[in-house]
């Protein structure tokens, strides 16, 4: 008998994924939703109904003596008309919490994007694939399948050369954390290295990430989200898609902000609540947008197209975000001893851009991803941080 004859499948359910809001039943499998299905009928375009189906920090969590583990999975690939593909999104096997295999799905659909200003977009149905996992260590282990951040992923079935369980709840705190497409994830290559993940396996915590490309707007269907959702630690990484985006003027953000943090403390009233502004962007930090794709140097990056001297009249930059932010927590902590915040200037700064510049002018690279990801859990996770481990 073959090892495929072999084989058990199991079909996976809910119970068998972390890192999601919600599932929704399709005609293949199970997609995994970053938003409940309530908030998703709110969304107002394609770009964030896109973003919250993309499975960032959502992974699969089992445990099992395998060997062989085969995941058939239907992912929906995003592409530019008129830009090579980029690369097949990439699967995170880790046992007992490391980095053991990798694997890739080819084929699937494809949402083509035919214009990148309205984000109008085609769909191609295509076939399902699998990731496949071989000479993975013998006895029980647990196993973290970790999804791709960039693409959307119907979870069909697991094949093992063992039977499977889901695993039991780590006891972990729970982390809900909310920002853009830096969040989201990115220019990271492999989905366990996004920063929020590279903090929170330092941080021993359980992720949650509603990181939305292009759509940390401050959206009210967030915050409820996020007020609805268990959670033992809340941050919220907010500002430059409202600058990039120019969808705010100083006098709508302001009061937004507040209407934001007053929504999640309806459900988590002392919770350590963190708000984070945004790290270091050249581009945004003294000249407004809305942001547009540069094509001039033979590959894409991006550009401000504001007018600095607008911002007496109202328009945000990066560098009136974060003292707007921090004067918003000045305010609030009088009363609300739990909320704090952080400098993303601390996360990456003008040293880390030296360092490890932003590639496309607006994302950070997998090496800025890390960078982030160890300056998060050195001043969040700390014993004197926000989020330190309660003592007594």
């Amino acid at each position: 008998m073959s090892t495929e004859q072999k084989l058990i499948t199991t079909p996976v359910t809910a119970d068998f994924l972390r890192g999601h809001l919600d599932v929704e039943e399709s005609a293949h499998g199970l997609l995994p939703h970053r938003l409940p299905a309530w908030a998703r009928r709110r969304i107002p375009d394609d770009r964030l109904a896109m973003a919250e189906a993309q499975p960032s920090g959502v992974r699969l969590a089992f445990r099992t003596s395998a060997t062989t583990i085969r995941l058939d999975v239907l992912p929906t690939k995003r592409v530019h008309r008129g830009f090579p593909p980029p690369p097949d999104g990439i699967y995170d096997l880790l046992v007992d919490g490391r980095l053991t295999s990798q694997a890739t799905v080819a084929g699937g659909n494809l949402h083509t994007i035919t214009d990148m200003r309205t984000q109008t977009a085609e769909f191609t149905p295509g076939p399902a694939g699998t990731a496949h996992f071989t000479d993975l260590p013998n006895g029980g282990k647990d196993i973290e399948i970790w999804l791709p951040h960039g693409e959307i992923t119907e979870v069909i079935a697991l094949r093992t050369d063992a039977p499977v369980e889901p695993a039991p709840v780590t006891g972990r705190r729970v982390w809900l954390h909310h920002g853009s497409s830096i969040s989201h994830g990115s220019n990271a290559v492999f989905p366990s290295t996004i920063w929020p993940a590279l903090a929170a396996s330092a941080g021993d915590v359980e992720l949650i990430n509603l990181g939305f490309g292009g759509s940390a707007l401050v959206d009210p269907f967030t915050a409820r989200a996020m007020r609805d959702t268990r959670a033992d630690l809340i941050s919220l990484k907010l500002g430059i898609n409202v600058v990039n985006g120019d969808t705010m003027r100083l006098r709508a953000f302001v009061p937004a902000v507040h209407g934001f943090l007053d929504t999640i403390r309806e459900g988590h009233p002392t919770t350590p609540l963190l708000l984070v502004s945004p790290i270091l962007c050249p581009t945004h930090e003294n000249t407004p947008g809305p942001l547009m794709p540069d094509l001039s140097s033979g590959t894409l990056t991006f550009k401000a197209t504001g007018d600095p001297a607008e911002t007496a009249a109202g328009r945000l930059t990066l560098t009136i975000v974060r003292d707007v932010l921090a004067d918003i927590v000045r305010q609030r902590s009088i009363e609300d001893p739990h909320l704090h915040y952080l400098d993303g200037l601390d996360l990456y700064g003008e040293s880390d851009h030296d360092e490890f510049p932003l590639p496309d002018a607006i994302h950070p690279s997998p090496e800025g991803h890390r960078r982030i990801g160890e300056n998060f859990a050195k001043l969040v996770f700390a014993d004197d941080g926000p989020f330190a481990i309660p003592t007594g």
